[in-house]
């Protein structure tokens, strides 16, 4: 039996046809109108860097991207700490649950380019009595159904395109934390070893003064010293002695916080060490490109977040649109079919499939209002962008400066060093054979101590200044191709 539709349910079908087809035409013209959102400039970035530039210009030059900048200082037991604290620092695990978090949050998204299939199925018993006469009945279904909403307007794209990029973002923070991680590692390796360094110092300038307040002592008993030079001398190895306890405490408190950086327990945690001057210095290309910039992972994190940005405006556009989804249902079910005119005996298949449109008419003004807050969005991350990439350029020259003036130093460094040590051994032994007054000798004495002191916060310092220009270009320096580097970030 067929039924034949009535006058009304054919008005009423053909009118919604209508409507649908009004929806469309009306969302087409929008689209039309206002245009697909175009992704906002990337800011500029010089050629060179100031401060490089007047050593020369190399076009091809990259840092490695094995993130072994650290490698170049030539220290076996900085390297060990650092791959320890890979392992074993609750920050980086911290960090690498959030990026299996985003992963999640990426393939959820991306769940809406696909159908949905569910499986169903039930049973029901019904009972009866009527007329003196009772029924049962069982009636079950096992049933898939399946629904797919249309991606027209590309508002699902846009979702999971939002969420890789917040994937991608997650992946940047990450090696940004983990960069700074190894930079402090760095830089708390080598204050430990200067504290250790200045410890030395300390104790030779104590032995020193030591044996000269000796000599002093010596000529005052022959009558050629008088008393307050003893006096003096013992003042300043009175001051020395006082040196000693105090660096020995700032060495143990950083001691303390390079274990703890590096993923060790604070307690009984020691190092070997090597002095400043035996770690190598790794070399700096002349001509440093600004683009090497592209590959610090904080660029690639606000990067990302303003490519994810920009897919919510997609998306926050594409929602204003109608929804256009299919459904399906197949399965077996007994009776085979039931309705209100007819219903089959038996066990049957039943499919049925079906089609929806659905246009928000008003709102309120909620979903225009959620695409200008995407938009203003968008706006504040490409301004957050921007002042990323002006953070990272001040961050280069800094570091480069910083290189450029110590290195104009390391000259002057040197020779003071070496003339204020022959001043102090010529005043002594002019002092021990009574040639030379006890002034010169204090004085070349203050003069040698805080010489040395000098050079091993020079050293310290332009070790920290590599760090530095390590850190601000993503990690390394050397001579590799450009192209290759980029190519690994895409």
């Amino acid at each position: 039996m067929s039924a034949v539709p009535s006058p009304v349910a054919s008005t009423l079908s053909g009118a919604l046809g209508l409507l649908a087809t009004a929806l469309l035409c009306t969302a087409c013209a929008t689209l039309a109108t206002t245009g697909a959102e175009t992704a906002p400039a990337k800011p500029a970035l010089p050629a060179h860097f100031e401060q490089s530039s007047s050593a020369g210009v190399v076009n091809d030059v990259a840092p490695p991207a094995n993130g072994d900048w650290y490698r170049g200082f030539g220290s076996d037991e900085l390297i060990a700490l650092i791959a320890n604290a890979r392992a074993h620092n609750t920050d980086l695990a911290a960090a690498q649950a959030r990026i299996l978090q985003a992963d999640s949050r990426a393939r959820a998204a991306g769940s809406g380019l696909l159908p949905s299939v569910q499986a169903g199925g039930n049973i029901s018993r019904s009972t009866g009595r009527s007329g003196g006469t009772t029924g049962r009945e069982t009636d079950w279904s096992g049933l898939l159904s399946a629904s797919y909403e249309i991606d027209f307007w590309g508002r699902n794209r846009a979702t999971a395109d939002s969420a890789q990029a917040m994937a991608r973002a997650s992946r940047s923070d990450r090696e940004a934390l983990r960069l700074t991680l190894e930079s402090s590692i760095a830089s708390s390796y080598f204050r430990v070893l200067s504290l250790r360094e200045r410890l030395t110092i300390a104790s030779d300038n104590l032995t020193t003064a030591r044996q000269v307040l000796q000599a002093t002592e010596a000529r005052y008993s022959a009558g050629k010293a008088s008393a307050v030079e003893v006096a003096t001398q013992r003042a300043v190895v009175a001051n020395a002695e006082l040196v000693l306890p105090e660096l020995q405490q700032q060495e143990a408190a950083e001691r303390g916080v390079l274990g703890v950086l590096s993923g060790h327990d604070p307690e009984q945690f020691d190092i070997k060490g090597l002095p400043l001057a035996a770690l190598q210095e790794p070399a700096v290309t002349a001509g440093l490109p600004a683009q090497l910039l592209t590959r610090r992972p904080d660029l690639l994190a606000a990067e990302a977040n303003l490519a994810a940005a920009h897919a919510d405006v997609r998306a926050a556009q594409a929602a204003i649109f109608p929804t256009v989804a299919l459904t399906a249902n197949g399965g077996v079910q007994n009776p085979a079919l039931q309705a209100a005119v007819l219903t089959l005996e038996g066990t049957g298949s039943t499919f049925s499939v079906g089609a929806s449109v659905v246009q928000s008419i008003f709102d309120g003004g909620r979903r225009q209002a959620l695409r200008a807050e995407s938009t203003a969005r968008e706006q504040e991350l490409l301004a957050n962008y921007q002042t990323a990439i002006r953070n990272a350029l001040l961050d280069v020259e800094t570091a480069l400066s910083a290189l450029q003036h110590l290195n104009q130093q390391r000259a002057a460094q040197d020779e003071s060093l070496a003339q204020s040590t022959r001043a102090f051994e010529g005043a002594e032994l002019r002092y021990r054979a009574g040639s030379s007054d006890y002034l010169s000798v204090l004085e070349a004495q203050r003069m040698l101590h805080g010489a040395r002191d000098q050079a091993s916060a020079y050293r310290l310092a332009h070790l920290l200044a590599l760090i530095n220009l390590g850190k601000a270009l993503g990690g390394g320096w050397q001579a590799e191709s450009l192209s290759a580097s980029a190519s690994i970030h895409r």
